[in-house]
């Protein structure tokens, strides 16, 4: 029976794949019978492809005649310019960069770095990913609310590489995809929501779009970070209609606080001229005080409101010395007699 051959190992991220060492677990495929029952003596075969956090590729598949002579002519090439092709076939990447090589197209290996790392010239290319965070600034779109108001909508995106593997091999262009991803998620968002909310309600608005489009790209090794609503622009029609209608409540709140505001006055004026008419002098030391502030601010001209109440007593004692107006004259009673005889006394006819 032929020894068991050890399988490609399954690992959760490729920092783990690099640091994992030769201990790290493994996986068989069975060889299934017909109707799916495995024979007596299954045969554990190596997996035909190697798997990374859930997808498949061709790394460890067969390679064909074609591919080993290909290789090894690369090996003898680089053997013989050795002087030269060291300068070539050892690359660096940076701290904040990894690498992913592809021999003959396939994956080889998870990705490298940070350091050096060593490609075969001619049959190997690499794509190097940059894992530090990217900002982008999403076009302004115009779109329609809830409640049909048309509005003009802009944002900001901060993302990163949090898979190299996956930005390389899953999408083409992780980039421009996640750009118009979160183009058409700003649209789709605003267009749930009315006015109010859009304008009040900017932080639950981003992070509701920061949760879309991070599930969305997790696929693609791409995680987003943070989203900014940067502005809301309205037309001049509505943004003038909008202040009209504000300045009109707030017309009337001042109308109903000074109405509350009189109210309140007239109480207390109600108030101080009860006290005051229980004492007659109190008034006139009212008087006194209005006259001392008037004088203080040095007008020219000062009218002093003279109660009726003063003069009384000087119009009762010299009240006979004021002409009285004449009298109309009065008819005799015979007159009047006479009148409504000769009344009574003409003939009635009928006209």
């Amino acid at each position: 029976m032929e020894p068991q051959q050890q399988d490609s190992p399954v690992y959760a991220n490729y920092e783990d794949m690099r640091n994992s060492g030769p201990t790290s677990s493994t996986a068989y495929m069975i060889n299934m019978g017909p109707g799916g029952v495995p024979p007596e003596q299954p045969a554990r075969v190596p997996g035909p492809t190697q798997q990374y956090r859930g997808f498949k590729t061709s790394e460890n598949e067969p390679r064909g005649i074609m591919e080993w002579v290909v290789t090894f002519f690369s090996v003898i090439i680089f053997i013989i310019t050795s002087p030269i092709a060291i300068f070539i076939c050892f690359k660096v990447v940076a701290e904040y960069e990894r690498a992913i090589i592809f021999r003959l197209g396939r994956l080889s290996g998870g990705a490298r770095g940070p350091g050096m790392f060593f490609i075969l010239p001619c049959i190997d290319e690499y794509r190097k990913v940059d894992l530090r965070t990217v900002t982008f600034n999403v076009p302004q779109q115009e779109m329609l609310t809830k409640d049909s108001v048309t509005v003009t909508v802009d944002a900001v995106v901060y993302y990163r590489i949090s898979d190299p593997l996956y930005a390389v091999v899953q999408v083409e262009d992780y980039s421009m995809s996640t750009r118009l991803l979160a183009a058409t998620t700003l649209r789709n968002i605003v267009g749930t929501r009315n006015l109010s909310e859009l304008l009040t309600e900017r932080e639950i608005l981003a992070h509701t779009m920061q949760s879309t489009l991070d599930d969305a790209t997790e696929p693609w090794g791409v995680m987003v970070e943070r989203v900014e609503i940067k502005d809301v622009s309205l037309p001049v029609s509505m943004q003038r209609a909008m202040a009209a209608e504000a300045e009109a409540a707030r017309d009337a709140r001042a109308k109903v606080i000074a109405a509350e505001g009189e109210k309140k006055s007239a109480t207390a004026l109600k108030e101080a001229s009860d006290v005051i008419s229980s004492s007659p002098s109190a008034l006139q030391l009212r008087y006194l005080q209005t006259l001392s502030s008037i004088s203080a601010e040095k007008n020219s001209t000062i009218i002093f409101p003279l109660p009726m109440e003063l003069l009384t007593p000087y119009l009762a004692k010299y009240a006979h010395l004021i002409p009285q107006p004449p009298q109309p004259p009065q008819l005799p009673e015979k007159a009047e007699s006479v009148v409504l005889d000769a009344q009574a006394a003409w003939p009635k006819t009928n006209l």
